[in-house]
């Protein structure tokens, strides 16, 4: 019996192993470079396992002692009792393991500012244009008459602000829509992150202008709506990001397209 029992926690051990280096394997797959938490947990988790083999509460379990019995014909019958307990005993073992690793190896989701950085592939300057991707108005007669910032896309923006040097241009008729603008970006809070100020904000009266300004800047990224102006910068600007709800065709490998700023991120 003693040497059967050995056996039996021998092969739990070994499966234990096995299962343990196939988490371990698709674990560090999945993971993100910059994902320390999980790397933290992966150690703790190797350190809980290890503790549980090595514990005498372990799949060793001490069986209460049993007064001698005759022979008699139901020997063969205690047998049989004998090892269904320890299948069921093995069979528990596996399960309370398989549930410890799996508590300590689920997928680690990355979090907003490492997408948006993911996304970005790391780039620090950024140019985009306001209407259309910020603002809920389309053209620059709308900003004659008001300007409302686009309350979904505030999170991804944000993100953009804290590690980008991040630039928001547009092309308007008159003094009065540059205050709107400004006075709809303030309001939403946009200016008090510290990765935003005013002087960021850049207006001018042509779509060449908004080109000039993106050419003189020199992004890793630039963000609009014009295909036009998305055509001419894809010579000059390393990606660019067309936002058009119809979501076009790529004209070029460093250009992507989306519906909108915070779909490209996944927050839709």
């Amino acid at each position: 019996m003693a040497d059967n029992s050995k056996e039996e926690f021998l092969q739990l051990v070994k499966r234990f192993g096995a299962f343990l280096t196939l988490k371990v394997s698709n674990l560090f797959q999945r993971l993100d470079s910059r994902s320390f938490g999980a790397l933290a947990g992966l150690a703790f988790a190797i350190v809980f396992t290890w503790r549980i083999l090595r514990s005498p509460s372990g799949p060793q379990r001490r069986l209460p002692k049993r007064q001698a019995t005759p022979p008699s014909s139901s020997g063969v019958s205690h047998a049989n009792a004998d090892s269904t307990a320890s299948i069921v005993a093995t069979s528990s073992e596996d399960s309370r393991a398989q549930n410890v690793i799996d508590e300590f190896f689920q997928p680690v989701k990355p979090t907003l500012g490492q997408i948006v950085r993911q996304r970005l592939s790391e780039g620090r300057k950024v140019t985009c244009r306001l209407l259309g991707v910020i603002l809920e108005e389309t053209c620059p007669e709308e900003l004659q008459k008001q300007a409302t910032v686009r309350s979904s896309v505030l999170e991804v923006l944000l993100e953009i602000t804290k590690f980008c040097d991040l630039y928001l241009m547009e092309r308007v008729l008159d003094d009065e829509s540059e205050k709107k603008v400004l006075l709809a970006l303030e309001d939403a809070g946009i200016f008090t992150s510290g990765g935003l100020v005013k002087d960021k904000v850049l207006f001018c009266s042509t779509e060449n202008g908004r080109t000039s300004f993106v050419r003189q800047l020199e992004p890793d990224w630039h963000i609009d709506t014009n295909p036009e102006i998305i055509t001419q910068l894809a010579r000059f600007i390393k990606y660019q990001l067309q936002i058009s709800p119809s979501k076009p065709e790529r004209p070029t490998s460093n250009v992507f397209c989306s519906s909108s700023l915070e779909q490209f991120f996944g927050c839709v």
